[in-house]
């Protein structure tokens, strides 16, 4: 029987041109990517060249300091192109897909009559490892750590986002298999399942413990779930994992083949057709959405791989995040804006606040905002306002902890529960922050200095 948690604090933006309750399939994209930073705290060494042959499985590179990591390819085809930038710090591997795709055969493994180290080596060599991260720093997990747990979010409540139930459509089977291999994964805590309240999906799961979340976003966030069901401590390890990778981690298992399938959430006001679109990690943004010239105001369009929250800017050109399950298409804002209409000036009638700022409050929550990515302002002296608390679900001082980051006070960010965050739980702080502090950046940058200061 599972058991019910609350999540009070928070806020749902529903943005215009949410994805609709269905799933085409997108059309294979001539060229695939895998990208290394997308993989957090990863010192990437190649394994192939410019014009080698690779099938789908093969092993583009590994982790530097944990050589067993390995990053595989989608796809068969050819390695097309080597990406760096400053410093030649490498930036994506290009395959060419062929058109023919064959994978690299691992064999099939029974879960049920394996052991944890068998299950290990064959996640590892078979390139499913790096969806695995960790808490504490929010970083690649290292294969050589036994977690106190491994914890999955049934569910995403962060705008714009994939539906649970579409994306494991016809693919229970699969996830169940997953489950089972986390628990001979996972330490003397199991494998803990959040689910959204009354979500009948996931309900069934057998094999983890399950908890219905109820509650605004971010009741959705991984961190936000295992802060409330068994809070990290110090010197504890814990791994998390997307709901759509335990599938293809249960498929990886009984197939013998990486097949890394990804259900993306294709939406935002600028999107023709908001939609869920079945497609391969890597794939090309162009492959899986049309992308227009100029937004309906006429301003430039923003693509964005993952939530408009916590995702990151791209081109059209490039390619989707190796953690991300949606595309948003929004308008830059960069047109300037009458001062008495949509200036500061101006009511406010078509912007959505956190507060009482704008008589916006007054609306119905079901109603859909058609925001652009414009600040609405620049960054300023950070003082002390209430809004981070408002929205932050967590028994944690949030203003109290970006400022120990910000001057590098160790043992305050190690008291102020430095090591149960990760930068997507402040996305909403972000947001509603009145001095328009980088705070996810921030975040980022205190996890990593302390990683490296604890060695």
């Amino acid at each position: 029987m599972s058991r019910k948690q609350r999540i009070k604090k928070g806020v749902d933006i529903r943005l215009s041109g949410r994805p609709a309750d269905s799933v085409t399939s997108a059309p294979s994209s001539s060229v695939y990517a895998v990208k290394p930073p997308d993989f957090t705290g990863v010192i990437p060494k190649l394994c192939v060249r410019i014009g080698d042959e690779v099938e789908a499985g093969t092993c583009i590179f590994y982790d530097k300091k944990t050589p067993s990591v390995q990053f595989v390819s989608p796809v068969a085809g050819t390695v097309k192109e080597i990406v760096r930038g400053a410093k030649r710090r490498i930036l994506a591997v290009e395959i060419e897909a062929s058109e023919n795709n064959i994978y690299r055969d691992f064999g099939v493994l029974d879960v049920d009559k394996s052991d944890k180290n068998a299950i290990l080596s064959r996640v590892l060599e078979g390139g499913m490892f790096p969806y695995f991260r960790q808490r504490p720093f929010d970083v690649i997990a290292n294969p050589e750590d036994s977690p106190r747990s491994i914890h999955v979010s049934g569910f995403d409540s962060s705008p714009l986002a994939a539906s649970t139930s579409i994306a494991l459509e016809g693919r229970m089977s699969d996830f169940q298999n997953g489950i089972d291999a986390l628990a001979k994964l996972a330490g003397v805590s199991g494998v803990h399942l959040g689910i959204k309240n009354s979500d009948a999906t996931l309900a069934g799961v057998r094999n983890c413990e399950i908890t219905e979340f109820e509650g605004p976003h971010p009741s959705g966030n991984v961190g936000i779930q295992l802060h409330h069901t068994a809070p990290l401590s110090k010197g504890e390890v814990v791994w998390t994992i997307g709901y759509q990778d335990v599938a293809n981690l249960g498929a990886m298992l009984s197939s013998g083949k990486y097949i890394p399938t990804k259900v993306v959430a294709v939406g935002g006001s600028e999107c023709a057709t908001p939609q869920h679109v079945k497609t391969l990690a890597g794939a090309s943004v162009s492959s899986i959405v049309n992308v227009p010239a100029t937004a309906s105001n006429g301003d430039s369009v923003r693509v964005i791989s993952g939530s408009p929250l916590t995702g990151d800017q791209i081109s059209k050109d490039d390619y989707i995040g190796a953690f991300h399950s949606a595309i948003a298409l929004l308008a830059e804002g960069s047109e300037p804006k009458f001062l008495l209409t949509e200036g500061w000036l101006g009511l406010g009638l078509k912007r959505f606040s956190l507060n009482h700022s704008f008589p916006t409050w007054l609306m119905p929550k079901s109603k859909e905002w058609n925001l652009d990515t414009n600040m609405g302002g620049e960054e300023r002296a950070f003082v002390v306002t209430g809004e981070y608390e408002k929205v932050f679900p967590m028994d944690i001082y949030p203003q109290h902890l970006i400022k120990s980051i910000i001057v590098n006070d160790i043992d305050s960010m190690e008291k102020l529960g430095i090591y149960e965050v990760a930068p997507e739980d402040f996305a909403l702080c972000e947001y509603g922050c009145t001095s328009k502090i980088p705070v996810q950046k921030l975040v980022r940058e205190g996890l990593d200095n302390l990683r490296n200061e604890l060695g």
